[in-house]
């Protein structure tokens, strides 16, 4: 039994994997500040699932409170730690470029920091895909360059990986960081398209295709990434960068008639053109994961997608 510590369980992805690591028998420390950038019931909803178990402990502070985070550590024996918690989304970093500072950069240096002090066994944290996007090539590797980033939220998550590597060639602090890109699934953030489609659609209400749907989107399925993370967690590495991909790039209007084949709602779109910071197509090697993890996909869009849909109606008694 290891004690994990977490960071923003709540959140999406980190629920998925807090709820199986708790499956598998883990303790896990969790802390999450269940901010409103998006519906404050579904994180509780979420939470209050996690807090059926015994193995779970619960912290609602913030990244950014350096006192509050050393009394996590001071209470509990952590050994390793997830560090998923961070500020998302590219077009958000926009208009709220603070909120990235501050818990992107701000925050990441708080969690590595204590890692350090405390000499913690396994340090995995999130980045993102969108390191890639002034990249040309696809698909996309881990080997390429990844230093042009057009949007702050590609630049804090770049940043991250650079401060990890810092960490690890001066301080000898194992980290692992996962390039995450459209991960979707049950329980999923209300943010994404695939979530705010099939709000607008069940309501009547057109949604939004950019660059005139044409446009390709590397969906991957939550349970094939929390695979993922576990493999990372128990991955002995100096150093490392894994991308976390389907490998199957599938066409916005392909999620769209999937939405369709599971709603049964008439499907109002109106097509618009590029949004800034967006980019038409996105797709990635993994090949080295595959090699390093033994990691791979299993989970194709079309069924993901009904699996969800499954859940959204469940949750919102649709």
């Amino acid at each position: 039994m290891t004690n994990i510590l977490i960071t923003w369980t709540s959140g999406f992805i980190w629920f998925h994997t807090a709820k199986r690591l708790l499956d598998l028998g883990e303790n896990i420390i969790w802390f999450d500040n269940e901010n409103d950038y998006y519906d404050v019931d579904l994180k509780i909803a979420r939470r209050n699932i996690l807090e059926g178990s015994p193995n779970f402990k619960f912290y609602k502070w913030s990244l950014e409170h350096l006192e509050e985070l050393q009394l996590i550590f001071e209470e509990n024996k952590i050994e390793k730690i997830i560090h998923l918690a961070a500020q998302w989304g590219v077009r958000y970093s926009i208009t709220h470029p603070f909120t990235y500072i501050q818990s992107n950069l701000v925050g990441f240096h708080n969690i590595i920091e204590l890692a350090r002090q405390h000499t913690i066994k396994n340090f995995i944290y999130a980045s993102s895909s969108s390191v890639y996007w002034d990249n040309t090539k696809q698909p996309s590797s881990v080997d390429d360059r990844a230093d042009h980033p057009i949007s702050l939220y590609a630049a804090t998550k770049k940043a991250d990986e650079l401060i990890a590597y810092s960490y690890s060639h001066t301080f000898g602090l194992p980290t692992i960081g996962l390039r995450f890109f459209t991960v979707y699934g049950p329980w999923g953030r209300p943010d994404m398209a695939y979530f705010s489609f099939t709000r607008k659609i069940l309501s009547g209400e057109a949604i939004d295709v950019y660059n005139n749907g044409h446009m390709k989107r590397d969906f991957t399925y939550i349970d094939d990434i929390v695979d993922g993370i576990i493999k990372a967690l128990n991955y002995e590495t100096h150093y490392e960068i894994f991308n976390l991909w389907n490998d199957h790039p599938e066409e916005l209007e392909h999620l769209i008639s999937y939405l369709w084949d599971n709603l049964w709602k008439n499907v109002k779109k109106i097509y618009l053109p590029l949004q800034d910071g967006d980019v038409i197509s996105t797709r990635s090697d993994i090949d080295h994961t595959k090699e390093k993890l033994w990691w791979e996909p299993k989970t194709f869009l079309k069924d993901g997608i009904k699996w969800f849909a499954d859940r959204y109606k469940s949750f919102y008694n649709v």
